[in-house]
């Protein structure tokens, strides 16, 4: 084996030492029920980090989704409640509820997408402001407090998390289906070759009749509707909504791709890679939770420690290679 292909191993290696060291430091680490609720509650920053896998590879970033992700929450709470006296409490409307994350996901992409390329303003600046955005809306809209879901409707809406196929919840098989997707999308289409030319040289790939700003749009597009389809099956978990919902996801999202192998000045994406650097990142947590070798209130220092060694590895990679 060869360094190159030990390097792109690298993810998986450190997976896999991961799991050896939660399971040495406690044995209940790989607990059926541990590993089904790890995966689970990967599955929120998974679907959104394949969609940011999208962007980055685009040479973009998107720091908003976090936010954004609290606010299409709230977004759907409210018009489930809106709905529930006309036409009652049902699947119907918890469909709708669903709908309106998903369309404001879109909405919200869209938005970002079109202040980067049709503005030509830098992307961290545009999704700096709606972060802040997205953010004080959602905590204007609850008046600081909380939305909460309608009791019946979320006892309606909890099998879209709790339930699934055998052992294995709809959170987990949603985010693997989307993997498989953006794996494909990414590896075998004509978008996703023109994603990884704009973000390896925007101006050879503008000579090559790329259409550069449509395909950027698409990918902040692609990243609003997981964000929505991330607060889809985020909703029915804890029925509710706040300011700080969704804290830090940007930050988890980020990590899992760069850790993934995805270049972070663009180029190059790997989806199979940020579901790796997902796992990475969830194991991280789950283990310093089970051990209590360390405060989990590091794990955002951790995860900051990851990204500067990721960025570091990329760089030696890349002067190595020129």
């Amino acid at each position: 084996m060869n360094w190159r292909a030990l390097h792109s191993l690298g993810p998986v290696i450190a997976l896999i030492a991961l799991v050896i060291i939660g399971y040495a430091l406690n044995p209940a680490f790989l607990a059926p029920g541990n590993v089904v609720n790890v995966l689970a509650r990967s599955a929120f920053t998974g679907l959104i980090a394949v969609g940011m896998t999208f962007v980055i590879t685009s040479g973009g970033l998107d720091l908003s989704v976090g936010a954004m992700a609290a606010f299409l929450a709230g977004m759907a709470i409210l018009a489930m409640n809106a709905l529930a006296p006309v036409t009652g409490v049902n699947w119907g409307t918890v469909l709708l509820g669903m709908c309106t994350a998903l369309l404001g996901g879109l909405v919200a992409g869209l938005i970002n997408g079109l202040l980067v390329t049709r503005a030509g303003i830098e992307p961290f600046i545009v999704t700096l402001g709606t972060m802040g955005i997205f953010r004080s809306l959602v905590t204007w809209i609850a008046d600081g407090g909380t939305l909460s879901l309608d009791s019946q409707l979320r006892t309606l809406y909890r099998p879209v998390y709790y339930s699934g196929i055998g052992p294995v919840s709809w959170p987990i098989i949603v985010f693997a289906l989307v993997a498989v997707g953006g794996h494909v999308l990414m590896r075998h289409t004509r978008f996703g070759r023109h994603v990884e030319a704009i973000g390896s040289n925007e101006r050879v790939a503008r000579y090559s009749s790329v259409d550069v700003g449509r395909v950027q749009l698409m990918t902040y597009v692609l990243l609003g509707l997981l964000v929505g389809l991330a607060t889809v099956i985020y909703v029915p978990r804890l029925g509710s909504a706040s300011g700080s919902t969704g804290i830090g996801w940007e930050l988890e999202a980020i990590a899992a791709v760069i850790i993934g192998g995805t270049a972070l000045k663009g180029g190059h994406g790997v989806v199979w890679g940020t579901v790796v650097g997902v796992l990475i990142l969830s194991l991280i947590d789950n283990i310093l939770n089970l051990a209590d070798l360390v405060s989990p209130y590091l794990n955002g220092a951790i995860q900051g420690v990851i990204i500067v060694l990721a960025v570091i590895l990329q760089r030696d990679k890349r002067a190595a290679r020129d």
